[in-house]
């Protein structure tokens, strides 16, 4: 009976959100209507694009431009999370022939 009632509670959290490309990146997380429209993306995004073995221009054609400045990462803000005031991040690591090694979502 527990694991029901948490079910229901966390079932609230997550979206269904589907992934658009359009829509990600170009975002306005600044707007209160789109502020968690990439985390609401995020599990369409997971579940329906192998991202790990991807090119970096495969990624930027899909994701839009990295927003982080590290060789080798790709990083991407997701706005907030819907669980307080938490934002999040989602980071792909990148072997040095940048192809997809990695993926991470942190929230925090």
């Amino acid at each position: 009976m527990v694991l029901l009632v948490c079910g229901f509670t966390l079932s609230g959290k997550f979206t269904h959100e589907k992934f658009d490309s359009e829509k990600w990146k170009y975002a306005d997380l600044n707007s209160e209507e789109n502020m968690s429209l990439r985390w609401d993306m995020m599990n369409s995004l997971r579940n329906n694009y192998d991202l790990i073995g991807k090119t970096k221009p495969e990624i930027v054609k899909l994701l839009g431009k990295s927003e982080g400045n590290v060789e080798n990462e790709m990083t991407y803000y997701l706005g907030y999370s819907k669980t307080g005031i938490n934002t999040g991040t989602l980071t792909l690591s990148l072997d040095k022939n940048g192809i997809v090694t990695n993926i991470n979502v942190w929230e925090g």
